[in-house]
């Protein structure tokens, strides 16, 4: 029993880390780079265009990843987007489990992007055309800070001391500010409560071993690359193992990242996405944390599938328990939208990708997901983040029954 749950535990890591993470941590860098060149331009473009923030906010949302979403909660508590435009966003993205679906099942990509989309539009234009957010708006303004400019300087005097060791690490005063300025409320609430200090060995791993981690991710990805077009190098090399080795050891330098940086659920902040606008180091550090998070997801969700199916007995076993479930993988795909993070949401997609949910229940968790958005929201303003995660599930749950009662267990 040992020895078939080690060899469990090795394919595992294999078919996670060459199969998944390589071309997640591939597309991340990707969509990374052109943030980076982008800067996060097109807010002034959705704060200018009042009438059509439900559409922009919804366009922000299918963006892969969370940092489009995170851009858009500071200039909601700012009062220059509506209400309506949070909730087309909330709505309308999938967080980092996008990267997931993109890379698996580009069909069902395509297909869940586009149903998202247009139900975050229509969702966002119902809420602002009834004020459902109205009330909820009018207390979102961040409550006054006694002495803002002084609560600023000993913020900014504290940091100075951190700093003073490594005056090129990447810090707030630094950073090109999306939603807010330099030393107002926000920035407070956002950069100054739990700075990453440069000097604790997390920091000094995180920037300085990503290197190592994109040289495992990219030996990887030619090994996924070539798997599609059923090429064995290993063979070819006179290597047989060599997709198990590469698979192992990309899988156990995605755990050490995840617990060194300290990322298992929150795969980013809103400071974060401001760092990866500050340099394209600072765009390799944040995205091998959030790849090594998604990894660690996928390989704990091949690992629970397949130490279930050997002590139920088989994949038929387990397949007929879950697609047996009907409607209520919808609901738990609703339930466990709700929560915050995309650690969760990994999970439910990855066993989606084992066949144990059909589509329905795929569409109903990206539709109520919100991925790392609602963080930055929580720390500002909780009323808000609340009412948008509730009102969230509502289409989800609606949009879910609809696609199970038109494609059933498909």
């Amino acid at each position: 029993m040992a020895s078939d749950i080690w060899e469990i535990i090795l394919t595992c890591a294999e078919s996670s880390f060459i199969e998944v993470t390589v071309f997640v941590g591939g597309i991340l860098l990707l969509f990374g780079y052109i943030n980076f060149k982008q800067q996060g331009d097109f807010q002034q473009t959705i704060e200018r265009s009042k009438k059509y923030q439900p559409l922009f906010g919804a366009l922000l949302g299918i963006v892969p990843g969370c940092g489009g979403s995170i851009f858009l909660m500071p200039l909601y508590v700012k009062g220059t987007v509506t209400f309506g435009a949070v909730m087309a966003t909330l709505i309308a993205t999938a967080g980092d489990t996008a990267f997931v679906i993109l890379t698996q099942v580009p069909k069902e990509f395509v297909i869940v992007t586009a149903i998202c989309f247009v139900v975050g539009v229509i969702t966002g234009y119902i809420v602002d055309y009834f004020k459902i957010g109205d009330w909820v708006q009018r207390t979102s303004a961040i409550k006054g800070i006694n002495n803002l400019n002084g609560a600023h300087r000993e913020a900014e005097a504290y940091l100075n001391g951190v700093y003073c060791e490594h005056p090129n690490a990447c810090r707030s005063s630094m950073l090109k500010h999306i939603g807010h300025q330099e030393g107002d409320s926000i920035d407070l609430i956002l950069h100054h409560q739990k700075p990453e200090d440069p000097r604790r060995l997390r920091y000094k791993i995180t920037h300085n071993a990503y290197i190592v981690f994109w040289v495992i991710v990219a030996a990887g990805f030619v090994l996924g690359f070539l798997d599609l077009f059923r090429i064995d190098l290993g063979a070819l090399l006179g290597r047989p193992y060599l997709s198990v080795i590469v698979g192992g050891v990309g899988t156990i330098v995605t755990l050490l990242y995840v617990i060194v940086s300290q990322r298992l659920i929150k795969a980013q902040s809103h400071e974060d996405v401001e760092h990866k606008l500050f340099s394209l180091k600072e765009t390799l550090v944040h995205n091998a944390q959030e790849t090594a998070l998604v990894g660690t997801w996928v390989f704990a969700a091949y690992l629970v599938y397949e130490v279930g199916v050997y002590f139920a007995g088989g994949t038929e076993v387990v397949a007929a328990a879950m697609t047996s479930a009907g409607l209520a993988s919808v609901i738990l795909g609703v339930l466990l939208g709700m929560v915050p993070g995309c650690g969760p949401q990994v999970i439910f997609v990855s066993l989606y990708l084992k066949g144990m949910f059909p589509f329905a229940a795929l569409l109903a968790n990206t539709i109520s997901q919100d991925g790392d958005a609602l963080f930055p929201l929580f720390a500002m303003h909780p009323k808000s983040a609340l009412l948008g995660t509730v009102l969230s599930t509502i289409p989800a749950l609606i949009v879910g029954l609809l696609a199970f009662w038109i494609w059933g267990q498909a």
